[in-house]
């Protein structure tokens, strides 16, 4: 049985004043939740304080983004090294917004979690249609394109180190949410497209999260699907009651 896995993606909200009492108030929620792995992905900044307040307790710290380079002259980047030394221990790896408005190509997805990966943090790597390519019959193709060069040269034994979040597009921050049939028929999708990279066993191992409006009120259902193994939560991550209550629906 894969553990379930909900991690919250902060996206460019909290202040590094405002985290540790989110976090905190996140932990004091969850604080019986045995089965269940919580992840707080904030914004690079947030991140030292996020780990200070996530120490104690059974929520795990992480970031949003990574650079593949160690150091050097990126600026604006920040590296696998800097992550670590500062605590996080998770980071969100080619997420659609990172695609869609800083240039994010299947490419560098692949150079990042690769990064991560070698370094030793979990790289939850996105993936995912917009509306305009599963209404042209395409997403079959987009997944399977997403996988094989985003995942391009992570072995079996990296996959201890790997979660994958399907986020369709289409539902991000829109209100509208795939059915639980319409995100288990892409988890299958992606599962099996992982077993043809590292085999069938690894593949197994890994989990998958949906990451389209995850909700409180929808959170069983999804869940209760057999691939779906996590969420990747935005907008209700931010409210310690909703995440809480999407985690329960995990439990």
């Amino acid at each position: 049985m894969r553990k379930k896995i909900i991690a919250g993606n902060w996206k460019m909200n909290v202040k590094p004043s405002e985290t540790a009492a989110l976090v905190k108030a996140i932990a004091e929620a969850v604080k019986d939740v045995q089965n269940v792995d919580v992840v707080c992905c904030t914004p690079a900044i947030d991140v030292p304080a996020a780990v200070a307040a996530c120490k104690g307790t059974n929520v795990h710290p992480g970031a949003e983004n990574v650079h593949w380079e160690q150091s050097g002259a990126y600026t604006g980047e920040i590296s696998t090294g800097m992550l670590l030394d500062a605590g996080a221990e998770y980071v969100i790896v080619g997420h659609s917004e990172r695609r869609q408005y800083f240039g994010e190509t299947d490419e560098t997805v692949n150079k990042r979690a690769r990064a991560a990966i070698a370094a030793g943090l979990v790289a939850i790597v996105c993936v995912g249609e917009t509306l305009e390519e599963r209404d042209a019959g395409k997403l079959v193709e987009v997944i399977e394109r997403q996988m094989k060069t985003g995942l391009k040269d992570v072995t079996a034994a990296d996959c201890a180190k790997l979660v994958i979040a399907y986020e369709p597009v289409w539902a991000i921050g829109t209100g509208r949410t795939a059915t639980p049939d319409q995100a288990q028929e892409v988890h299958a999708l992606i599962r099996k497209t992982l077993a043809g990279l590292v085999g069938a066993e690894a593949a197994e191992t890994v989990r998958i999260q949906y990451g389209g409006s995850m909700k409180p009120g929808n959170a069983a259902e999804l869940l209760a699907k057999p691939d779906i193994d996590g969420g990747l939560i935005g907008g209700a991550a931010l409210k310690a009651d909703s995440f809480a209550a999407i985690i329960a629906a995990a439990k």
